[in-house]
């Protein structure tokens, strides 16, 4: 009888480093790994997980290992590159998997979902213990990632983050402790759905506006205004604002009490760089609920950032201005990311 399997699904691994990629002395050495230095590529990190062939035919792309705290804009596009070739280079790919340093996971994931332009599902995975870690995360939250990259039903949804078994959106997800391996959560909502080891089930999906059907094209920047995050705190003064203004920060993000909201000194200075032209974003540093724009906002001129983190705001604002400069526009993009 001839073999009628069906195919395996194609999937990309773009490996960027990260806890994921790590090697450290032995299997107790799970915090300071980073001391040795030793990163794993693409290649090398597949080659951990030979239990990825029974699922797909897995094709890693190496990528520059970065420490994720280093990661910022200049990979974004170069990521968003990778993502491009990948796409461009292997036919019929169902999706691509970016492995990804924790710590800033879900800015890398969202910024790609707001200036990706490729139509096959793109899935971030990281890990909270390094590869040679006893009981690493690793080789499962890979071997899911892979899953639901590879599943129909990812498509559409956005840059999604797979860790500990469930799936989130990364516009709602955000890292919540620091070696728990639950650490990506999503406060308000909750997960998309779980890769559990029948199947990839599914709850909800995201309704914000993602890739490739956006009005940012991260290929098209040459590089992102300076947009700065102002955390507020007990006795918080105008110094950090100034600061920021005078550095030349064409938006600032205030990572205000909750429900949204700076101290008066803080709210006075944020007022005057408004009338200096900066856009002024009020987010919230609790990291849950939206902000409201109150009587007080609305007169100075400082927009909302729904319900985004400070973190995930500044990046919105900044591609924003890399578009228009007018608040009425803005807040519009903050009511549709």
């Amino acid at each position: 009888m001839p073999n009628t399997a069906p195919p395996k699904p194609r999937v990309a691994f773009i490996g960027s480093g990260g806890t994921m990629a790590s090697l450290g002395e032995n299997g107790l050495d799970i915090q300071d790994y980073g001391r040795h230095g030793k990163v794993l590529d693409a290649r090398a990190i597949a080659a951990r997980v030979p239990e990825l062939a029974l699922l797909a035919d897995v094709i890693p792309r190496p990528y520059s290992a970065v420490i994720s705290t280093r990661i910022g804009f200049r990979d974004w596009k170069n990521i968003a590159a990778e993502c491009r070739k990948a796409v461009a280079e292997i036919p019929g790919l169902a999706g691509i998997v970016i492995g990804h340093g924790t710590a800033t996971l879900e800015e890398t994931g969202y910024a790609l979902s707001l200036g990706l332009k490729v139509d096959v599902p793109v899935v971030m995975v990281g890990a909270q213990r390094p590869a040679s870690g006893l009981s690493t995360d690793m080789g499962m939250n890979l071997l899911n990632a892979v899953r639901v990259a590879a599943h129909p039903e990812s498509r559409g949804l956005g840059v999604l983050v797979l860790l500990n078994d469930e799936i989130q959106a990364v516009r709602e997800v955000s890292k919540t402790s620091t070696w728990r391996m639950q650490t990506f959560r999503t406060p308000d909502f909750g997960v998309l759905g779980h890769a559990d080891a029948d199947r990839i089930a599914y709850y909800r999906k995201p309704l914000r506006r993602v890739m490739p059907n956006t009005e940012f094209d991260i290929a098209a920047i040459d590089a992102l205004p300076r947009v700065d995050i102002a955390y507020s705190h007990a006795d918080a003064d105008e110094t950090a604002i100034r600061a920021f203004v005078a550095a030349g920060a064409k938006g600032i993000v205030s990572a205000g009490f909750a429900p949204g909201g700076p101290t008066p000194v803080e709210a006075d200075a944020l007022a005057e760089a408004v009338k200096q032209g900066v856009v002024v974003v009020q987010s919230t540093r609790v990291g849950s609920g939206r902000v409201v724009a109150g009587t007080k906002m609305r007169e100075q001129g400082i927009l909302s950032a729904d319900n985004l983190t400070p973190q995930k705001a500044r990046i919105l604002l900044a591609m924003a201005l890399t578009v228009t400069r007018d608040p009425v526009e803005i807040a519009r993009i903050f009511a549709t990311y």
